[in-house]
């Protein structure tokens, strides 16, 4: 059993590899960045992506 949020990121996964499809004869080298979840609310567990710090 799944939450809409798979759904979304089946969604947006067909969504950009659809579009990459459209353009790879345009840009050769594009790639399709990372999908992921950053947050979730309801259901069994909320879910909140930490931010990343970055070292300076």
């Amino acid at each position: 059993r799944t939450g809409v949020e798979m759904e979304a990121l089946c969604a947006a996964s067909v969504a950009a590899l659809t579009i990459y499809d459209m353009c790879k004869a345009a840009d050769p080298s594009m790639v399709i960045g990372p999908i992921q979840l950053e947050e979730k609310t309801g259901g069994r567990h909320d879910f909140t992506r930490p931010v990343a710090r970055s070292v300076a």
